[in-house]
């Protein structure tokens, strides 16, 4: 159903919506412009709203009858998510993700978007409207950055294996729940580096491309992670829910860590979260 020219075309989209909401917008943003959603730390600005627009109708356009979860639509209106489970072709949306860092003025901001068939990811796209390329996935086919133009430009693959105190990892401890969050955050300097970007988009873009080991994420909203997590995947990477499982995109908590092999993967998790 989506197959490398279709995956270009999404790609497309994403770009001409950052190119016509969001970079115009990008330490311009009108007063009023920027608003809480469910707290200080979730935000939501003009270019969420507008980008999500043109990108919803550009799905649409694309791929009749899809269904679209925007994460602006489901935070308006919760409900929405449940439309993933059982749809023949569903897409979700994160139209700015790092809104934070784009609200504040810092140049670490992403537009994500993944496909699922009944209940499978199959494609994922993270567009940086900064650099102009795109970091694309299909299932089964690999990950790889086009070029603004849609011309193939790097395979991506995830770093080699290391032990945990080899290792750079993205670590998002905030919304862990105690005594979790105080045990993780006390265990950092277990690891070679930490990096926290407040932008899970150019966090698995860095990982996938081998520049960083490991992940580790609580929350898991579908559009904040399922573009991502087939990214991680067809990279090479070894990812599973906190207790082992596999994470589904019906999932929106028990964790995420992704690594580059499973025996990575149980280090790293036995070393930050095991009592």
């Amino acid at each position: 159903m989506i197959g490398a020219a279709r995956a270009a075309d999404v790609a497309a989209l994403l770009r001409d919506a950052a190119r016509a909401e969001i970079l115009p917008r990008f330490r311009r943003l009108a007063q009023g412009a920027v608003r809480a959603k469910s707290g200080p730390l979730d935000l939501v600005t003009d270019a969420d709203e507008a980008a999500e627009r043109i990108i919803e109708a550009g799905l649409a356009r694309m791929f009749p009858g899809c269904v679209v979860v925007g994460e602006e639509a489901a935070a308006a209106d919760p409900a929405v998510i449940d439309r993933l489970a059982g749809a023949d072709l569903a897409f979700v949306v994160d139209p700015v993700d790092g809104t934070a860092n784009f609200a504040s003025g810092t140049p670490l901001f992403g537009c994500m978007a993944a496909a699922v068939v009944r209940g499978e990811v199959v494609a994922g796209w993270i567009h940086d409207p900064l650099g102009d390329d795109t970091a694309i996935a299909l299932r089964g086919e690999g990950a790889w950055i086009a070029d603004g133009e849609g011309r193939h430009m790097a395979d991506l693959r995830v770093a080699a294996p290391v032990p945990v105190e080899r290792m750079v990892a993205a670590i998002s401890w905030t919304y862990l729940k105690e005594p979790l969050r105080s045990r993780v955050a006390s265990r950092l300097p277990r690891l070679a580096g930490v990096v926290c970007f407040r932008c899970a988009a150019h966090e698995y873009r860095l990982t996938a491309g081998g520049h960083a080991h490991a992940q580790l994420y609580n929350r898991l909203m579908p559009w904040d992670h399922l573009p991502g997590w087939l990214l991680h995947r067809e990279a090479g990477g070894y990812s599973a829910r906190f207790d082992g499982s596999e994470y589904l995109p019906t999932h929106k908590d028990g964790g995420l860590i992704c690594a580059p092999d499973r025996e990575g993967w149980e280090a790293l998790r036995a070393s930050l979260l095991d009592p």
